[in-house]
């Protein structure tokens, strides 16, 4: 992990034309404004987190449903 130390108006710059700018910083948090090319997808961390949350169960239910028709009741892989 890099950490680093930016004031309002710096940038950091990332590979694939990702601009991160420091907009604002109060007492209460820190504002950035996140430049990235159109099919560049930005969202916040907390969304992503529920996104692949989300996904994961949807799998571990589709895989039981497949598991379901492959293998009938009391037949195991």
């Amino acid at each position: 992990m890099l950490i680093l130390q930016r004031r309002v108006g710096e940038r950091i710059v990332l590979s694939g034309g990702i601009e991160i700018t420091v907009t604002e910083v109060t007492k209460r948090g820190v504002r950035l404004a996140v430049q990235a090319p159109r099919g560049v997808t930005v969202v916040r961390g907390e969304v992503h987190d529920a996104i692949v949350e989300a996904n994961s169960h949807a799998t571990e239910s589709q895989n039981e449903l497949f598991d379901a028709e492959v293998f009938p009741e009391g037949e195991s892989p």
